[in-house]
C-alpha cells in the first residue's frame, strides 16, 4: 500500500511522537467483516538436531485465538496467528471470535479462548477481577506472556488547536472552568446547548470508556472542575474519530480520546489541528466511580515526553501530564493452554512488535488495507521481511518443546 508524501510525512512525523513519548514513562472496526484464507505454509527446517517431531511441535493441536474488537489490533493478531501455525499448530481465524476485553478474558478464563494479543496493561488488569462460579477468580486462570509493545500505548485527550488557543486551553478541566470557553464548546459537543462538556470518549467495552468516567469522577470529587459540567460520548470509535478530525480540520471546538499506535494520531495531528491535553491530577486507586475492578484504572504517572508545541501544559509541568499511563500491549493467555504447549508458550515470550511497524500497518488499513484478507497480507509480509528475527523466535520455540 503506497502513501501520498503527504500522508506520509505525517506518519513518520506521529511515528515520531510515539517514540518520544515512550522514552520518558514509566511504564474501530475494520472493512467488511471479509473472513480471510489464513492457511500458512508449514515450517519445514528443524531446529538443532530434533529431527520432524521438533520442527512441528504444535502439530495435531488445535488452538482458539481472539482478537480485540478495535482494529488497530488486528494486525497483531495475524502475525502470532501465522507464527503458531509455522510450529504446526492449528489456530482458528482470530476474526472468527472478535471481543471486548470483559467477555475476551472471561472466555479464556473458562478455557473457550486459548489467548489473545491485545491487553493494554494495567487498564485492562480490572477484568481479571471478577469471580467465576467456582469462586475463583478471571485472572486465577491467564498469564500475561512476553513484551510484545512495552509502553505501546500512547493514550490521552486531543482538542482542537485553535480553539485551545482561543481560550488559553491547557488542561481538560479549563474547559468547564472558564464560562466563555465552556458556551463556545457546548455549542458545537455533540449534545450541544445543555450547558455540558460532551467529550468523545471510547466505544462501549474497549476500557478506556469506564477509566474516561473514573478521571472525570476524580476530577469532580478534587475539586478540579464541576460536578456534572463534562460527560463521555460513547459510541463506535471510528464514526467518533472521523466527526472529531473533521471539527479539528474547520477549527470546531472538540476533545476526543485517542491512542497510539494507529492511524487516528495521523489525521488528528498533535501540534498541527489538535494538542494534547494536560491533567490536572492524574486518577488514582481510589475508584471514585465505584466501577466494578475500577482500583485497577490507576493511571499514575500518567506522563509522557511531550513538547509543549503539541502540548501546552508541559510548558507549566516540564512534561506533558496527559493523565494515562503509556500501557504496555501484551498477551494474556489460558494457563493451563500455555502449561500444556511449551512451545506456544515461548513463541508467545519472545516475539516482540515494534511499534512503528504495528502503526504503518494500521495506516495501511486506514488507506484501503481493510479487510481481513489484506490485513492477513500485511501480517505475511511483515513477517517475510523479518525472517531471520522470525526464524530465531521459531528456533527457541521448538527447543523448548523438548
Amino acid at each position: 500500500m503506497k502513501l501520498t508524501k503527504i500522508r506520509l510525512f505525517a506518519v513518520i512525523a506521529a511515528l515520531a511522537l510515539v517514540v518520544a513519548a515512550c522514552g520518558d514513562d514509566d511504564s474501530g472496526d475494520a472493512g467488511d467483516g471479509d473472513t480471510a484464507t489464513t492457511t500458512t505454509a508449514a515450517a519445514t527446517t528443524t531446529a538443532g538436531d530434533g529431527g520432524g517431531d521438533m520442527a512441528m511441535p504444535g502439530e495435531g493441536v488445535e488452538v482458539t485465538q481472539a482478537r480485540a474488537d478495535w482494529s488497530t489490533g488486528y494486525f497483531q493478531a495475524y502475525v502470532y496467528h501465522n507464527l503458531l501455525e509455522e510450529l504446526g499448530y492449528d489456530v482458528s481465524d482470530p476474526a472468527d471470535s472478535e471481543l471486548g476485553p470483559s467477555l475476551a478474558y472471561l472466555s479464556m478464563a473458562q478455557g473457550d479462548i486459548d489467548f489473545w494479543v491485545n491487553s493494554w496493561m494495567p487498564g485492562h488488569l480490572s477484568w481479571f477481577e471478577p469471580e467465576l462460579p467456582d469462586g475463583s477468580q478471571v485472572g486465577d486462570h491467564l498469564t500475561v506472556v512476553g513484551e510484545e509493545m512495552i509502553a505501546g500505548g500512547l493514550q490521552g485527550f486531543l482538542v482542537t488547536k485553535t480553539f485551545a488557543e482561543e481560550f488559553d486551553i491547557k488542561y481538560l478541566s479549563d474547559i468547564v472552568n472558564n464560562p466563555d470557553a465552556l458556551a463556545a464548546f457546548d455549542a458545537e459537543d455533540p449534545v450541544p446547548g445543555n450547558g455540558v462538556a460532551d467529550i468523545y470518549g471510547c466505544q462501549q467495552s474497549f476500557t478506556c470508556d469506564d477509566i474516561i468516567q473514573n478521571i472525570i469522577a476524580f476530577n469532580e470529587t478534587q475539586g478540579i472542575q464541576p460536578e456534572g459540567s463534562m460527560q463521555q460520548v460513547i459510541a463506535g470509535y471510528d464514526a467518533m474519530a472521523a466527526e472529531a478530525t473533521a471539527k479539528a480540520d474547520e477549527g470546531t471546538p472538540m476533545v476526543i480520546y485517542t491512542w497510539t499506535p494507529s492511524a487516528y494520531i495521523t489525521n488528528l495531528r498533535p501540534g498541527d489541528n489538535v494538542v494534547w491535553l494536560g491533567v490536572k491530577e492524574v486518577l488514582d486507586d481510589s475508584n471514585p466511580a465505584g466501577l466494578d475492578g475500577g482500583a485497577e484504572h490507576d493511571q499514575r504517572p500518567g506522563t509522557a515526553s511531550i513538547g509543549e508545541d503539541q502540548c501546552p501544559s508541559a510548558a507549566d509541568l516540564g512534561t506533558c501530564q496527559v493523565g494515562w499511563v503509556v500501557a504496555d500491549i501484551l498477551v494474556t493467555a489460558n494457563t493451563e493452554f500455555l502449561e500444556a504447549n511449551p512451545a506456544a508458550a515461548e513463541l508467545l515470550e519472545l516475539v516482540k512488535l515494534p511499534v512503528i511497524d504495528v502503526s504503518l500497518a494500521n495506516v495501511a488499513q486506514s488507506t484501503g488495507a481493510d479487510t481481513n484478507e489484506a490485513i492477513l497480507g500485511l501480517a505475511e509480509d511483515w513477517i517475510e521481511e523479518n525472517r531471520a528475527t522470525v526464524d530465531a523466535w521459531l528456533e527457541q520455540a521448538r527447543a523448548a518443546a523438548g
